[in-house]
């Protein structure tokens, strides 16, 4: 009898113990199965998805910031440095931790039975949808409203004015190049325009004696209506140069007037009528009559000029793909990549393209 009941025991231990261990979350038979639903228990899943839109909300943010501020390129780095190490790091800390009613413990030491992991989820599951919420808002918004294209550096500053030049001179000769209007019947010459103002600005910034106001600052009032003396004082310039396109295929015409802003007169207006062949040599006669009319210029020295592609048609590619590169958008990036290839094309030594 004693030898009949230990071949029972011995056939049924190993069966209890199999029951046992797949009870408890053991490894017989799919040990994988159990640590990834350990890992949903201890909600280690949702702290990587909450930790991911944290991260990416907190480098959207940052990269406002940043450029508002000026900071320079590696603070935006060490964000995301400092984001990237902090994942493995808060996996950890889910999995080793858990939040009780009486504050944070380690996992082994809460009994199972008084675990509220399962309300915690819930509870980093409304948080997840409010932080997604908010990340689609802001990728639909910045197809709507892409962000301004990068400015090249020599856009930026104005020179420095001479050392023993008076405050009242150094005033007086500042100005401010504001987006010029596209009137063409098609409303399809925005990018020439655009191109256009920045070459103005370009040419400008090159004369000593100008202070010019930065091209962030000028094109922040493109395409609303504003009263000009209002933009001098806010871009702290006494004049303001504003002006049109109207192109139809290979004609254009510009119009550029230069405006006084303490008292709104103009103090020099012309218009040009060209072929697209002639935009550089209208470019440099308006930063010329500029020139002339601010009075700047030192014993018939000053002179704008510039370097230029020697195909017009590679310049209006390479204003085109700029152009596209603003809005930021796939399909608009594609395009650029087509227009500034078109333009290398054309002229293979134009450097902007």
């Amino acid at each position: 009898m004693r030898r009949a009941d230990d071949i029972r025991e011995r056939a049924v231990r190993p069966c209890l113990t199999h029951v046992v261990l797949a009870a408890d979350g053991g490894t017989i038979g799919g040990g994988h199965v159990s640590v990834i639903a350990e890992l949903k228990r201890r909600n280690v899943v949702r702290v990587a998805v909450l930790y991911g839109l944290v991260a990416w909300l907190t480098l959207q943010v940052a990269e406002v910031l940043f450029g508002l501020l000026d900071l320079p390129v590696w603070t935006g780095k060490l964000v995301f440095g400092l984001l990237a190490l902090g994942f493995p790091l808060a996996l950890i800390f889910s999995w080793v931790y858990e939040l009780t009613p009486e504050g944070l413990k380690r996992e082994h030491e809460v009994d199972r039975n008084q675990s509220i992991t399962r309300e915690t989820g819930r509870k980093i599951n409304y948080l997840i949808g409010a932080l997604a919420a908010i990340a689609i808002v802001m990728v639909v918004g910045a197809q709507f409203f892409p962000r301004a294209a990068p400015i090249p550096a020599t856009t930026e500053v104005a020179s420095a004015k001479p050392p023993n030049e008076a405050p009242a001179q150094a005033a007086a000769r500042s100005i401010a190049v504001l987006p010029f209007a596209d009137m063409s019947a098609g409303k399809d010459q925005e990018y020439f325009a655009d191109g256009l103002s920045e070459e103005l600005l370009n040419l400008l910034a090159k004369v000593p004696e100008l202070r010019v106001a930065a091209r962030t600052s000028a094109f922040k009032f493109k395409g609303e209506k504003v009263d000009l003396q209002d933009v001098a004082k806010q871009l702290n310039v006494a004049h303001v140069l504003e002006g049109s396109v109207r192109r139809s295929g290979n004609k254009v015409r510009i119009t550029a007037q230069l405006i006084k802003a303490s008292d709104g007169y103009h103090l020099w207006s012309q218009t040009y009528d060209r072929t697209l062949d002639d935009i550089f040599v209208v470019q440099d006669d308006i930063a010329g009559e500029v020139v002339k009319a601010l009075k700047l210029t030192l014993l018939g020295t000053t002179s704008v000029t510039r370097s230029r592609p020697t195909d017009p048609e590679a310049y209006n590619f390479a204003l085109q793909g700029r152009f596209f590169v603003g809005r930021r958008g796939k399909e608009d990036l594609e395009r650029a990549i087509d227009y500034f290839q078109r333009s290398r094309e054309r002229d293979p030594g134009y450097a902007p393209a």
